[in-house]
Order: C-alpha cells, then structure tokens, then sequence
C-alpha cells in the first residue's frame, strides 16, 4: 500500500510538472510570436513550445500547448485562431516522429522537418485563402504576382510555395529551440513528465508495442473506443456545425428581412404620397428632375442605401395593370447623371410577383418577398405610400441581397469551421488519451496477467510470481476499473494461499502413496532371500534412463513430465507379482527346474491382476497403468522371445523396455542365492550385446551414455 501510495504521488508530482510546462511552453510560443509580428517577419514562430512538450510530454500536453499558443495569440493577430489545426497536428506529427526517431536517426529528423514544413505550408495557405482570399503577408502576395508573372503558374500555387519556404525557416528555428531546450530537462523530471498520464504502473516500450500488435478473432477493445471516440465527435461536430449554421442562417434571413421592411417603411414616410402624380406626369429624367423636394427626397434614399449593408435597392413605383411606373429609384443605370430613365418609365411584373399583383392594385400591405430572377437574389419588402386622402398612389420597395446573406454566412462558416476543427481535433486527442490510459492499457495489463496466471501456475514459486505481477499492475484509475482490479488481485492472493494448500495436501498425500507402495514392494523384496536394494536401484535406473532418452530427443511425444513421473513412482511395483510365489520357489539356491520356472514366470501376470484390480479401485490414476505395464511386460524382449506374451519392439510398453534394463543389470550386478555378483564390465558388455535383440536399444545407447551415473547409485547401495 505504502507503494502504490508513493507512484500516485509520484503521478501527481508528474502532472503538475506536466501542467506548468505547457503554460511556459504557450507563452514563450507567445512571446516569440508577439516579436515576429512586432518586427514585421513574414514568420509565425509560434511552434517551438509545442515541439518541446511533444518531445517533453507526449502528443495530448503537446496539443493542448497548441490550443492554448492560438489562443493568447489572438489579441494581436487576429487570423491566430483559425490555423489552431496547424499548431494540433503538428503536435502530433512530432509526437509520433519522438517515438520513431532511435530507430531512424538522423533521416528520421529530416522527415519530420519536411512533414510540418508541408503540412504548416500547404494548409496555412489553404486556411488563407479560404479566409481572406490570398496570403496574410502583404510581402508574400507581392512575391508571388511577380513570381507567377515569370513562371505562368497560378497565384496560389505561387504563394503556397513561397509560404512552403517561409515555413521551412520558421519550422527550422522553432524546432532548433525545442531539441536544444529539450537537452538541459533533468532525465527524472522528463520521465515524471511522461508517466503522468498512466494510471497504473507505467508500461515499457515493448509492452506497449505488445499491447498493440495483440490480433484476436473479435475487434480489440482499442479500435472499438477509437472507431466511438472519432464517431461520438465528428456526429457531435457536424450535427452542432448543421445547427448551428442552419439557426444563423435562419436568424441572418429574419434580420435581413426585418431591414428589408425597415428600409421600405423608411422610403415610405420620406415621400409626400400626394406630389406622386405630378412628377410622373412630368416625364423628365430622373437624373434632371429640377424640384428641390424630389432632389432632398432621392438623395435621402440614397444616403439610408448607402448605409445599410446588404440593402441592394431603394425605390418608389406606382402600380397600375400595365405595370410598374418608376417614382423614385436609387439605382445609378436609372438615376445617376448619365442615366437617361424617366419617371414614370415603365417596368414589367416580375413573374414572382404574380399572385401578389391584385393586392397591390388594391393598394393593400404584402409580406416580404423572396424573388430569384436575372436582377439577382433578393428579400423584397413592399410598403404603400397614400396621398392626402388615403388613396394608394405608390409602393416603397426595398430588396436586401440574400447574396451578401450568403456570402457573409459561408464566410462565418468557414471561420467556425477553421477553429472547430483544431477543437474537435484536441477533443479526439483528449479522447484517445482518456481511453488509452484509463480503460484500453489497465484492462490489458490486467487481462495479459491474469491470463498468465491462469496459464502459467504449475509450481507454487511460478503461481506466487504471478500474483506478485498483478498487483504490480498498480491500476489506480479510481472508478469501475480499479474495483475489478482489487477484486482480480484478491482472488489471485486466494487462488495463491489455496493452490499452496493443496499442493501442501498433494505432497503429502504423494509422500503417502511413495511410502506405500515401497512398503508394498519392500514387503515382496522381504519374500525374496537376495538382498542389495533392488527396488531402489531399478528405481534409480529408469530414472536415468527416462532422463537420458529426453535428452537425446528420443520417444519426444510420449516422455511428458507427467509420464516420467508416473514411471518413477511405479518402478518399485515392477516385481509385485512375486507375492504369488512360494518361497521354495523364489527362495531356491540352485538353478530352477522347468516345471519352477514355469512358475516363476506367472509373477508377471500375476502382477498385472493385482495392478488391474487396484486401477479398478483407485479410477484415473495412470501411474497404476505404467506399474501394471512394467509388472506384466518387463521380461518381455526386444525380438519377440520374452514371457509372457511374446511382444516385440516398441509394441511392448516404453516403461517396460525400460524396466528391463534396469533389472537386469541388478541382477547382473548384484549377488543373488543362486549366484555371486558379475563384474561391472561383464554386466555392461551383457547389456550391449543385448542390444536388439533383448533390449530396446535405444536405452541401452542412453544407459550406457549416462554410465558415471549409473556408478554412483551402484556405488551408494554397494556402501550401503
């Protein structure tokens, strides 16, 4: 606990180093920014911090540097916000170059140099067009006219080039600052720094590549939040982008239909509706109508067009069936000084106008107008102008350009749309580094050691270094997550005590079963007057002969550990059957007669019924079936000659062929009732020419290999 305490605080130490990094590293972006633009460099300098985090913190800290640089920059230059993208991706171009640059070198360098030189090239140009319809840089948009004069290549791929080469310059420097500011981080600061996000213990490089090229049958739990995390966020953004833009759409078309009415209401009170008939009866030009009053009232109209943006034209018409007579019109082709148009000229009905002409003849109030025809787009606004005596004598019509309503809605679409792409970029970002360090890496830690655990437990040594493991994991994520993992740790610790306690009850239990069955074979050696501890010397034998066979590669599929084992501990069983002998028989001094011989023999089977009869009781315990194996087949031979069977070659039992080996020679070996003990050589020369023909011989190749071996346990017992 003392532990995990100490890496939690360790964490929290991390991220306020990581926090007042990023605030220094926007503003010396800032300050160097602020200098350039001051000075008047066609330069933006306001990267170096966010390389610096990037290769300081990673690619979150580093996107977040950005965002903050584009921010503050905005109180002097005023375009800063829109290119929040750039300064987003290049922090993640540098982020990603940082983890390949000791595999790369210095090739690696130049790569990331020409990829944001072309990325802050290329794009910074694009966001300038879109916005302002060519270069920042007033030097930059003189360049490249001359530039495109000389070469016939168009203005904006001129300025991209231009701006590609400004870019290298400034990328150069700021990332200069960033590898040298980088070199005096003290290497513990750095590495607090960069672990600050991980909460559990910080996973190494090869984990992590681990953790990531990990394949399985169903979609990893990585792609699945990345594939919802890029989901959640681009139908978030464009559905609050459509909103957005739809409602400003809708409010600009009130607002502008609102000024429509407004200027047509304007025009309206400023004429004398009872002087209407007089000036189109004059029919003189509108540009040399001499009466003062219809001048002040023209230039009135004009003054108030001229002073609302959007609102296209002003006028007075009278209605009549024929059509539309112009009264007062600010339009210059119509009443400029070169105009030749009279008043009262008269205007055709518009075909938008139609369904609208009998209100208007009878002098009455229409809504706005929405008319598309070769004059443009237009919201029109009609309002009736009455005489004196209350009679309809004209309408003031006002149209607002919906033209300007769309071009100063695609322009503030593209300025929403500049800076909300750098923010939805640093939201996917936020969301990536959430998913990855507080659900995707504690979830495969947890799984990988636990899976482990799980598969990797055959010893109690192993099974307690597995749960040491998991609990090293460390997840302190502070929800769901980490309950599951104090939940995984705790049955692994039980899992660990139990798995202890049953291998404690196995080992004694085994300990158990091995006394008996050396009981059991001690009492069938007690019967028989030779002595020398055959049971365990055969037993030591097949030992070294299993071994010996593993070694060279022999018998691969069926030498298991657990064959071997279960081998080892039905060894003493192999003589079993002699029980069913009688001591005259299995005591006699001399040679045995054919007819004692013949029962000499029945031990084999003998010892099979009895081991059939214990597997019978005792279900599943294969090691009964090798003891039954050796005890009916050990006398069987290589050539097919043996009792009582007359197998041949590997059709007899591995653990048989081995078990006749190992009798043999102790008996060879040893003194016997009826003989004294042969010569080491000679019982070894035995051996070898039965090779083939009594012997598998294989393991008379693997005995004789493992001699010195065999000496030591002859040599024990021999002292003994």
């Amino acid at each position: 606990m003392t532990r995990m305490k100490k890496s939690i605080w360790k964490n929290d130490k991390g991220t306020v180093y990581r926090t007042v990094s990023i605030l220094i590293a926007a503003v010396f972006n800032v300050m160097l920014s602020f200098a350039a633009d001051k000075i008047g460099l066609p330069l933006y300098l306001d990267t170096a911090g966010t390389i610096f985090i990037a290769l300081f913190g990673g690619m979150f800290p580093a996107m977040l540097t950005a965002i903050a640089t584009n921010l503050l920059c905005v109180f002097f230059n005023s375009y800063a916000l829109y290119y929040t993208l750039i300064g987003v991706l290049i922090a993640m171009l540098t982020a990603w170059f940082a983890g390949k640059e000791k595999s790369g070198g210095r090739k690696m360098i130049v790569l990331f140099f020409a990829a944001i030189t072309l990325v802050s090239g290329v794009l910074g140009m694009i966001f300038q067009w879109m916005l302002i319809g060519g270069p920042q840089f007033a030097d930059v948009a003189r360049t490249a006219e001359i530039l495109s004069a000389n070469t016939g290549l168009g203005s904006f791929t001129c300025s991209t080039i231009i701006n590609i080469g400004l870019n290298l310059v400034d990328k150069v420097i700021s990332g200069g600052l960033a590898f040298i500011a980088i070199r005096f981080v003290p290497e513990d600061v750095s590495r607090l720094v960069k672990d600050s996000g991980w909460k559990q213990r910080p996973l190494s490089d090869e984990d992590i590549r681990r953790y990531n090229t990990q394949k399985g049958k169903r979609i990893s739990l990585n792609m699945r939040l990345t594939w919802l995390v890029v989901f959640a966020a681009v139908s978030m953004a464009v559905v609050m982008a459509f909103t957005g833009i739809s409602l400003y759409f809708r409010n600009l078309k009130t607002e502008y239909t609102e000024k429509a009415v407004k200027a047509a209401q304007f025009a309206a009170a400023s004429v004398n509706g009872d002087n209407v008939d007089s000036y189109i009866r004059s029919g003189q030009y509108l540009s040399e109508y001499p009466d003062r009053e219809y001048r002040k009232n023209l230039e009135t109209l004009r003054s108030f067009q001229n002073s609302s943006p959007g609102l296209v034209y002003l006028y007075v018409y009278q209605i009549r069936e024929d059509g539309c007579h112009i009264v007062f019109d600010t339009d210059p082709d119509v009443s400029g000084p070169d105009a030749k148009v009279s008043i009262g000229s008269l205007l055709e009905f518009e075909e938008a106008f139609s369904e609208y002409i009998p209100s208007l003849l009878a002098g009455e109030t229409i809504e706005p107008i929405i008319n598309d025809d070769k004059y443009g787009f237009f919201i029109t606004a009609y309002e009736p102008i009455f005489d004196s005596s209350g009679r309809c004598v004209a309408y003031a019509g006002a149209d607002v350009s919906m033209t300007y309503v769309e071009d100063y809605a695609r322009s503030f679409f593209t300025q929403i749309l500049l800076v909300f792409l750098g923010f939805l970029a640093v939201i996917l970002g936020y969301g990536f580094w959430v998913a990855k360090y507080d659900l995707i890496y504690p979830v495969k830690a947890i799984a990988t050691y636990t899976g482990n655990l799980i598969e990797d437990n055959e010893d109690q040594e192993t099974l307690d270094k597995r749960v040491r493991e998991i609990r090293g994991i460390g997840v302190h994520t502070g929800d769901e997550i980490e309950d599951l993992y104090q939940v995984i740790c705790k049955m692994a610790a039980d899992m660990a005590d139990q798995m202890r306690d049953i291998r404690h009850y196995a080992d004694s239990m085994t300990r158990m079963q091995n006394g008996l069955i050396v009981t059991m074979a001690d009492m069938v050696e007690n019967r028989d007057s030779d002595t020398g501890a055959h049971v365990q010397k055969t037993s030591a034998y097949v030992k070294i002969i299993l071994e010996g066979l593993k070694k060279k590669g022999y018998y691969a599929d069926k030498l298991t550990d657990k064959y071997m084992l279960d081998v080892e501990m039905s060894a003493p069983l192999h003589d079993v059957g002699k029980i069913n002998i009688p001591d005259a028989v299995l005591n006699k001094p001399g040679k045995l007669t054919d007819e004692e011989y013949t029962i000499m023999k029945t031990h084999t089977t003998a010892g099979m019924n009895i081991m059939e009869k214990a597997i019978s009781t005792v279900q599943g315990e294969s090691y009964l079936k090798e003891a039954r194996n050796m005890a009916a087949y050990h006398h069987e031979r290589w050539d097919g000659k043996g009792y009582p069977e007359g197998l041949a070659g590997e059709v007899i039992p591995l653990s048989a062929r081995v078990m006749a080996i190992a009798d043999v020679f102790d008996a060879l070996a040893s003194p016997r009732v009826y003989k004294p003990a042969f010569p080491l050589d000679k019982a070894l020369s035995i051996i070898e020419e039965g090779a083939g023909t009594q012997f598998d011989p294989k393991c008379v190749e693997v005995f004789m290999d493992n001699l010195p071996e065999v000496k030591k346990v002859l040599r024990k017992y021999q002292e003994t």
